[in-house]
């Protein structure tokens, strides 16, 4: 017989089946100085503007912030033309992909995503007790065939980044409307663009018209890239009113610290910072892709503000080795094993010094392979 001190809560076995996420390395002991680049994170940092509206806020901490955002979701509406009450805003956008997964999953229904598609999708489906089904890609790219293929009558609700992290690989609007259009009128797609302002193809949408002419996809957004706003934790979605209206039933009055609110106002507002960070990326984006090439490293084509770079599956220039190397010299990048990639690093565009001593210290670890 079990006695009283023998007994234990216990888990959801749902959640116990989680891979915790683990976050890219933000530092090296013994080191004083490191270049950052595992978190896909802005190296032009915020705008000034930003700063100085977070500061402001140091003088209301003792006040509850707008539980609607109303201010961040109108300035919003401004910069993007999209009507406010279909804006809702989140403690960055993975607190949004969490509530979709909350309100619209349940035990025995499915959640899909692409096979390396961003890690916090299975664990929000299997956070609300839902199967994760896994897509097939092709080439590093989210295949509409494959998505279409694993759609059942317990699917609920597909998740695409698009761009997609880690590759830095994106579907065509033209793909993406294919995919939409075959999905029974049940199912919710979930666009996730958090690298859509980085975007220059003519081809590419980042889903506010697929999102406005339609009852059941929500596009979700970040302020933690190109606005660099990372440490705020803003995010907001764009979506039906009906979906809008279930998700704010289930967020936390108070999700949004009023600092990220005013920040996310300001950093809207300066549109000139955001144009130096998108030209920043544009030109070295370029530079690093054909950098590595010339040091014969295989790299994925990136629309991001990110590079997947390929290494040896054995011998001395592994991923790993190659990992371990940067990071005794102060470069951190990411280890993508989680993801099902063990032989790649993703790097993060940094600074221009940041990305030279990159390229310097890969050529110094590649030199024995480049001279055989």
């Amino acid at each position: 017989m079990t006695t009283k001190s023998e007994l234990r809560p216990v888990p959801r076995p749902e959640v116990m089946a989680i891979d915790a996420y683990v976050p890219g390395k933000s530092g090296v002991a013994g080191l004083d100085r490191v270049f950052k680049l595992s978190s896909n994170e802005s190296p032009l940092g915020p705008s000034p503007a930003a700063v100085e509206a977070f500061r402001r806020e140091a003088g209301s901490l003792a006040l509850y912030p707008d539980g609607s955002a109303q201010k961040l979701r109108e300035a919003i509406a401004r910069r993007y033309g999209l009507d406010v009450d279909r804006i809702l805003c989140g403690n960055g956008s993975d607190e949004i992909l969490s509530l979709i997964a909350q309100v619209y999953l349940s035990p025995g229904d499915e959640g899909l995503y692409s096979q390396y598609g961003f890690l916090a999708y299975p664990i929000a489906i299997r956070g609300a007790g839902a199967t994760p089904v896994v897509a097939p890609e092709a080439d590093l790219m989210a295949s509409v065939d494959e998505m279409l293929a694993r759609v059942t009558e317990r699917t609920r609700v597909v998740f695409l980044a698009n761009p997609n992290n880690p590759t830095g690989t994106y579907l065509p609007f033209s793909e993406v409307s294919r995919l939409h259009a075959a999905l029974p009128g049940n199912v919710l797609l979930v666009l996730d663009a958090a690298y859509a302002e980085y975007v220059s193809r003519n081809d590419y949408a980042s889903g506010v018209e697929l999102v406005s002419r339609s009852s059941n996809v929500v596009m979700t957004r970040t302020f933690s890239k190109i606005y660099g706003l990372a440490n705020l934790r803003l995010g907001w979605a764009y979506g039906p009113v009906e979906v809008m209206s279930a998700l704010n039933r289930l967020r936390g009055p108070f999700n949004v610290n009023g600092a990220a609110q005013a920040a996310g106002v300001a950093a809207l507002e300066d549109q000139g910072h955001i144009e130096a960070a998108a030209r920043h990326n544009t030109v070295w984006l370029e530079r690093m892709s054909s950098g590595l090439q010339r040091l014969g490293l295989r790299v994925t084509p990136s629309v991001g503000n990110f590079l997947l770079v390929h290494f040896e599956p054995a011998g001395r220039h592994t991923a790993k080795a190659a990992d371990a190397f940067l990071s005794a010299r102060g470069y951190v990048l990411r280890a993508v094993g989680g993801y099902g990639l063990p032989n790649a690093l993703r790097l993060s565009l940094g600074t221009e010094e940041a990305n030279l001593g990159v390229l310097a210290a890969l050529e110094s670890f590649l030199k024995d392979r480049q001279s055989a």
